[in-house]
């Protein structure tokens, strides 16, 4: 008579120790899951914190309200991924020459120069600009080097200015490249290219070089440097002191730029702000990358893979 009471108890403990120990973790999920939900706050709110405080440090007072003088930076390698894009430079000019407080432009360069077409469009704009706003003039002021590309925009400014320690020319084009004929031929490696076109194979580097392709490519740079010549001869006028070596690549210091008309003095920002545009107040028209945008870019997307891989490797389970 006993045996099921016993029985009967056994099983009333054991189903209430499941039940406990269900209980039990049901609340560490639940604590794991406040857990994390109360880190996602903290980040969220730290990196609001940031996004607030990069905005303050990235804007511009293009909303000035009295008169200025606009800037513009021109950075590093001209080319269309770049900062120094056609398309970030010429968003800034436009920018600058629109506000009705600028009393005068200054593009602040230091290139290397870049692309030629990207280039081109910078003076084609500047140009036209300069047609659209003839009361406002442009400064091109050169800090550390303004060469090739770099110096290919500042030709298209009213004037040029200079450090004596700059680095100015380099008006000239290029294409460069390498053969690896020797080499694979003693390695014992064979090209094997297959081209529909005589010329498809252009300067392949690791097919022997042929003279009529030579011949095509130098003809190409010399059209291109002679639309460059043309553009220094327009922006620069009778200010060139022209020398047998001014287009032949050669760079200068700023001071040696300036007696060769490449440049028209020594000054930088501040100095053509106050001195020649009257306008001590700078005011930077240049677009900048939105930090911000790009922080929360990639948190928000190492935070999906983090919650992904989660999800992988500690499944929830729905009772």
């Amino acid at each position: 008579m006993l045996e099921p009471d016993r029985s009967s108890s056994e099983q009333w403990e054991r189903r209430a120790l499941e039940k406990v120990a269900l209980a039990a973790i049901q609340e560490q999920r639940r604590a794991r899951h406040w857990s994390i939900f109360f880190k996602l706050l903290l980040f969220i709110y730290l990196f609001a914190l940031l996004f607030i405080w990069m905005g303050w440090i990235g804007k511009k007072d293009g909303a000035s309200t009295g008169k200025h003088t606009a800037l513009v930076e021109l950075r590093g390698v001209i080319g269309p991924e770049s900062s120094a894009s056609a398309d970030n430079i010429i968003a800034g000019l436009q920018a600058a020459f629109k506000d009705k407080y600028t009393q005068g432009v200054i593009l602040r360069i230091n290139s290397p120069g870049g692309s030629p077409v990207q280039a081109g469009h910078i003076n084609d704009e500047i140009r036209r600009l300069r047609e659209k706003y003839p009361n406002i003039s442009v400064y091109a002021v050169v800090e550390d080097i303004c060469a090739s590309g770099g110096y290919y925009v500042a030709a298209a400014a009213d004037h040029i200015y200079v450090d004596k320690g700059s680095i100015i020319g380099s008006i000239g084009v290029l294409m460069d490249g390498f053969g690896f004929t020797g080499l694979m031929e003693k390695l014992g490696v064979e090209r094997r290219l297959l081209a529909a076109g005589e010329n498809k194979g252009f300067l392949d580097p690791f097919s022997p070089i042929r003279d009529s392709q030579v011949e095509y490519a130098e003809t190409m740079l010399e059209e291109i440097h002679k639309q460059f010549i043309t553009v220094v001869r327009q922006g620069r006028g009778e200010r060139l002191k022209e020398t047998p070596e001014l287009f032949s690549g050669l760079l200068w210091v700023g001071t040696r730029s300036v007696e060769l008309g490449l440049a028209d003095g020594l000054g930088g920002v501040d100095y053509v702000a106050r001195e020649l545009i009257k306008a001590e107040n700078i005011v930077d028209f240049t677009p900048r990358e939105n930090i911000a945008e790009r922080v929360a870019r990639r948190f928000g997307a190492a935070m999906a893979e983090t919650l992904v891989r989660s999800a992988i490797t500690n499944p929830l389970t729905v009772r």
